[in-house]
């Protein structure tokens, strides 16, 4: 998008990413805390909370692919070599499918062990699948794979976005940013 500070990301999708950023980052810590806890009702509103994170995650993620099928990213410096260009799309195309399929896997984890997801409290979810233990449990690791999978890739990502604006001196990260302004050129 061309704007007064030059081209750059549209705000629904800065809103978006970071919205998405933030749940992401809170769904992943609930879920590293969660799973230590004690029974407890505590331990309860966690898994609740990370349910309805991921939920929520899904819905934004599915908003933010639609949003981005009508309005492309902004183009990449010219001066990026072509092996970052498609390293690039990779690498947000992998971000894209893992927000989409890692609450998916945690929803089919929940149906198969049994145990209902309500969002906020008062939408029930239809299970996915019928309960099954041995399946719930190969769904926990396949869930827990892609979380630490996506944790790899947005630490890829960020590494990428600060390699870009100190080493580089070029706009990729702050075009993801709504306060910074645009390098002069």
């Amino acid at each position: 998008m061309n704007t007064a500070r030059g081209v750059t990301y549209a705000a629904p999708a800065i809103v978006l990413h970071w919205l998405v950023f933030a749940l992401i980052c809170g769904g992943f810590a609930l879920g590293l805390t969660m799973t230590d806890l004690p029974f407890s009702p505590l331990k309860l509103k966690y898994y609740s909370w990370h349910k309805w994170t991921g939920v929520s995650i899904f819905l934004l993620a599915v908003a933010r692919a639609a949003w981005r099928l009508g309005h492309p990213a902004p183009p990449l410096p010219a001066t990026m070599p072509v092996w970052q260009r498609r390293a690039a799309a990779v690498s947000h195309a992998l971000l894209y499918a893992l927000i989409l399929v890692i609450p998916l896997s945690g929803w089919l984890y929940s149906s198969a062990a049994g145990v209902t997801t309500v969002y906020f409290g008062v939408l029930p979810l239809p299970d996915l699948l019928g309960r099954d233990k041995a399946l719930a449990e190969t769904l926990k690791s396949v869930h827990i794979t892609l979380n630490y999978t996506l944790l790899v890739l947005v630490v890829v990502h960020a590494a990428a976005a600060l390699k870009h604006h100190f080493g580089d001196h070029d706009d990729v990260l702050v075009r993801m940013l709504p306060f910074v302004k645009l390098r002069e050129k």
